[in-house]
Parts: C-alpha cells; sequence; structure tokens
C-alpha cells in the first residue's frame, strides 16, 4: 500500500495513519512525538513544517528521511520552509504567535519547564513582550484554560534579564514599552500615548484611576512593612492582615475593569489571566493568616505571594490601566466611578469626589420601544412581569393614596382578585385587620418606620408577611410593598439541622 505525507495535515493525524514516522521525527530533532501528552495535544495543532520550523530543522532533510523511509510526498513542498534561517525575526507575526503558543502548550502535556524555557530563550531573543499577551489573548479565546495560560508568565522571565528583582522589573518594563512602540499602528494608540493618558486620568482627583494608582501605591509600603517584618523574624500576622485588604482592590479590578475590556472591547486574555492571579493572591494570603504551622516554608510562601502582589502592581500600571484608558469613554469611567462607592474604603485609601462625575447625571440605559429603562438597566414588558413571577414571593404594591396598583402572578397562599386592582387597599382587609394596616402606612407615610415584618402560619406554612416603605433616593414615600414568603422550607431545613446535632 502507497504510504503519502500532507504537508498539511496534523503531526497527530500522521502518526496515528503511520506508528513507525514517529521513530524518523524522533531521529530528525522532533523529540516531542514521542511523549504521548504533547503528540495529543500539541500534535493535533501542528504541522511537520511548522515544526520543522520552530525546532531550526532543515526540511529537506525531512523530505529525504521520509523518502528514504519508502514515504511519497504529496503536495510538493511547501512554500518558504525549504531551509530554516534560525533567525526568530524572519519568521512572520502569525507564526512567532503559533510559536509562543506551542510552547505552553508543552507546558500544560507536562513536559519539563526547563527545557521549554532553553528552546523558549533561543528562539526569541528579539520577541516583543506584546506578542506574549497577544498569544495570551488568542489562547484564551480557543477555551484553553486559564490555569495553563497562566504557565506562560513563566517563561518571560526568559526574556528579563537581571540580577535582583529590581533590574528584572526595570527591564521588563523597558521591554513592554519598547515592543508596544514597534506594535502600534495608525489605529491603536502606541505605548507612550497609553503611558500619558494612563497617567493624565490617574492625576484627576477622584477618577477611578486615581484611586486604583493610590491603592497601589499604600500596597507597596504595606509591603515593603512585611518584608520588613519578615527579614527581622518579628509578628507577621498584623502586616499580612494589612496586605490582605488588597482584596478589595482586586474586587474592584474584576467587577468594574475586566469584564468592560471583555465584553465591550474584547480585550479578554491578559485580563483573564489577571483575574486569576488576583484570586490565588488573595486565596494564598488568606492561608498563610489562618496557618498554624510557621517555619520556613511558611516564610518562603510569604515571600513569594508578596512577590506576586508586586508584580501585579506592575502589570496593573503597565498594561491594565493604560489598555482602560485607551479605550474606556468618559461615560464608561462615570459609571466605574459611581459603581465604586458601593465598595469599602481599602488599604487606608478613601476615595475622593471626582467633580465631573459627580455633576453629570446618573447613567441611564438608551431608551429602546417596549423598554422599560431604570437606572439599573433596561428590560422588555414581557421579561420584566416574567422576572417579578418568578420570585419565589407574594408581591403587592399600593401606591401614595394607598390605591392596590400590582399584584404578581402565580399561585397565592393570600389571594388577590385582580378585580382588586384600582381599588383602596383597605377595602381588600376584614375590619378587624383594617386598623393594624393603617397604623403601618401611616408610620411608613411618616417615616416612624420603613420595615414591619409579621410571621403567621396559614394553611400548614409558616409565612413571612414583610410590609415596607417605597421610598425614592431622596426618601421620598413613594407606596408600600407587601412581599410574602414561605418560609416552610427553611423551618424544616433548621429544624433537620438540630436533631442531627
Amino acid at each position: 500500500m502507497k504510504k503519502s505525507i500532507d504537508f498539511s495535515r496534523s503531526v497527530y493525524e500522521l502518526v496515528a495513519e503511520y506508528p513507525e514516522l514517529a521513530d524518523i521525527m524522533d531521529e530528525l530533532g522532533f523529540s516531542e512525538v514521542k511523549k504521548p501528552a504533547v503528540l495529543h495535544s500539541v500534535g493535533k495543532l501542528m504541522t511537520i513544517p511548522k515544526g520543522a520550523k520552530m525546532k531550526g530543522i532543515e526540511m529537506l532533510d525531512v523530505v529525504a528521511a521520509l523518502i528514504k523511509a519508502g514515504f511519497a510526498i504529496e503536495g510538493g513542498m511547501p512554500s518558504g520552509v525549504a531551509t530554516v534561517s534560525g533567525k526568530p525575526e524572519s519568521i512572520p507575526s502569525g507564526e512567532r504567535t503559533e510559536q509562543l503558543k506551542s510552547y505552553l502548550r508543552r507546558l500544560g502535556a507536562g513536559e519539563d519547564l526547563e527545557s521549554v524555557r532553553a528552546d523558549f530563550a533561543q528562539a526569541f531573543r528579539e520577541v516583543e513582550a506584546s506578542e506574549i499577551m497577544q498569544a495570551e489573548q488568542e489562547l484564551m479565546r480557543e477555551g484553553t484554560p486559564l490555569t495553563e495560560v497562566q504557565k506562560l508568565c513563566d517563561l518571560h522571565s526568559a526574556l528579563f534579564h537581571g540580577a535582583t528583582r529590581e533590574e528584572k522589573i526595570a527591564n521588563a518594563e523597558k521591554a513592554v514599552e519598547e515592543s508596544l512602540r514597534r506594535s502600534a499602528s495608525a489605529s491603536t494608540a502606541d505605548y507612550t500615548d497609553k503611558h500619558q493618558r494612563a497617567a493624565a486620568l490617574a492625576a484627576i482627583p477622584g477618577h477611578p484611576l486615581h484611586t486604583l494608582t493610590r491603592e497601589n501605591e499604600a500596597l507597596t509600603q504595606r509591603i515593603a512593612a512585611a518584608r520588613e517584618a519578615l527579614a527581622q523574624g518579628t509578628e507577621l500576622t498584623a502586616e499580612l492582615e494589612k496586605v490582605r485588604e488588597v482584596i478589595i482592590h482586586y474586587e474592584k479590578k474584576g467587577d468594574l475593569l475586566y469584564p468592560l475590556l471583555d465584553v465591550r472591547y474584547g480585550i479578554s486574555g491578559p485580563s483573564d489571566v489577571m483575574w486569576t492571579v488576583d484570586d490565588e493572591i488573595r486565596d494564598e494570603l488568606k492561608a498563610l493568616v489562618t496557618a498554624t504551622e510557621r517555619g520556613e516554608a511558611w516564610s518562603t510562601r510569604v515571600d513569594a505571594v508578596l512577590k506576586r502582589a508586586e508584580e501585579m502592581i506592575y502589570k496593573e500600571r503597565n498594561i491594565l490601566f493604560p489598555i482602560c484608558a485607551v479605550n474606556f469613554t468618559e461615560a464608561e469611567w462615570q459609571g466605574i466611578y459611581r459603581d465604586a462607592k458601593a465598595y469599602d474604603d481599602c488599604l487606608g485609601v478613601t476615595g475622593e469626589a471626582w467633580e465631573a462625575a459627580e455633576e453629570s447625571s446618573s447613567a441611564v440605559a438608551t431608551a429602546v420601544e417596549g423598554e422599560v429603562v431604570m437606572p439599573g438597566g433596561h428590560m422588555t414588558v414581557p421579561q420584566l412581569a416574567a422576572m417579578l413571577n418568578t420570585i419565589p414571593a407574594e408581591i403587592s404594591f399600593i401606591d401614595t393614596e394607598n390605591i392596590n396598583r400590582y399584584f404578581n402572578e402565580g399561585p397565592k397562599v393570600f389571594k388577590r382578585p385582580g378585580m382588586a386592582i384600582d381599588r383602596d387597599v383597605f377595602s381588600c382587609h376584614p375590619p378587624k385587620i383594617e386598623p393594624m394596616v393603617r397604623a403601618i402606612i401611616d408610620d411608613f407615610r411618616t417615616g416612624k418606620r420603613d420595615r414591619v415584618p409579621v410571621w403567621v402560619e396559614k394553611d400548614g406554612h409558616i409565612m413571612l408577611v414583610n410590609y415596607m416603605a417605597v421610598r425614592d433616593k431622596d426618601g421620598n414615600y413613594l407606596g408600600t410593598m407587601e412581599f410574602d414568603q414561605d418560609m416552610q422550607l427553611a423551618k424544616e431545613y433548621f429544624t433537620k439541622k438540630e436533631e442531627d446535632k
């Protein structure tokens, strides 16, 4: 039977059809082909010509070995791969990205980090830091797990040389700056513009970047204090607790920056990787603070997590904040500013008032025909009705004139006939209950009370009936809501817990 090799097919497909091909490729220098984990992962994406280019193997040697083994070559020699110059800068941009991704896949398949690092450093002496960001983002779009994408960060150190941590960070910053300058195009602001834009926004009192930058400055000081305590061997719990306040800083990034970058601007890779690192730093700080064994291994972990927190400060300043600065609109920044007010102060930094945002009206969704528009978003009437009907409770609303305006639909423990809509609420209660209802509403109207909970048993079920005052943002009374919940399930749950003790 004729044996033929089509260079457009993946290495995995070819080896599956011709198992003896693995030995031939191994002898040529494609050692990874004998590793099942690599073959079943990278091998499914890699062709022989691409692999030869990555490994610096002459395609003429490959073809000669295949012909000697009795293979016929289909489709002729691939263009541009007859020889390999060995100069990474001669490789087209798209292929360079594929190479970067292949190193990550090799790590994910279990290959030794040092062997991958050596190949990476040799092939990419002139790699752009922005190319690594692009590779990360493409991998995320292809569905690669975040934990694997993070491993690419372990290879970054092969690019940035320096004896001390300060030198490495300085060189890294320079590399990122130069690479973004070189990769800038007419449609994308270069690094200088990004950096200057971020710096300008960070200088505006109360602007989100101003607050986040101040938090990073405070975090830097707290990390330094923790390092000092670690070096002196003194009690470290208090200092670590102070560093742990960074979780609020990370929460704001995770809720307000990352999703907007991803959904609105399609910038998902770097953000998703940072988000996972944020979570890992948070979890490790918690584990270290609560650990009872505090020997040498514990101290090593403390040093490592402090370094990761420092690196995140650098990534925010040089990558995340500049990207946000040139993409987010003024309206979006103002929305972030307003939403950030819901978060506690952290790291000793209290957010200042941003005058421009305070003077503008609250963000309201653009009206669409047939939709109900609210400060929190917009929905069609069917959507809004269905959502209210889905809430596991009976909802009623009466206006300032004590008129029934709304009942949600569905089975009711307390019956509410549709004919009662637009009627006086008191007409719906028996005479003996009416005085209590009037007293509650009067208290709501005068501001004496905001909520009255009443526990009752109805048809064998424990019910919590909540009467609540409905007020606008200025505290003005708009009406009363009755919110009835069946609490029988909660009663049974807690009764069982008591019985199980």
